[in-house]
C-alpha cells in the first residue's frame, strides 16, 4: 500500500518512460518539474498510480 505523503512521476523520456517516488502532494496539470539540473518537465495530467494496489496520485510529465 502507499505511504501517506508521497505521490509518483511518470516521466516521459526519449529512452523510454521512467517512474519515480516523491515526498508531497503531487504538482498540479500545468505546473513545471525540474528532476535534473536544468531539465524541465511539464505536468500535462494528474491521475491514479499505474501500480496494483496503490492509492497515490500520480503526475504525468513531459519535457518542457
Amino acid at each position: 500500500m502507499a505511504d501517506a505523503g508521497q505521490h509518483l512521476l511518470f516521466v516521459s523520456k526519449p529512452s523510454g518512460y521512467e517512474l519515480l517516488e516523491r515526498d508531497g502532494d503531487a504538482p498540479e496539470p500545468g505546473a513545471e518539474v525540474e528532476l535534473e539540473e536544468g531539465v524541465r518537465y511539464t505536468v500535462v495530467k494528474l491521475g491514479p498510480s499505474p501500480l496494483p494496489q496503490d492509492d497515490r496520485a500520480c503526475a504525468y510529465l513531459q519535457s518542457a
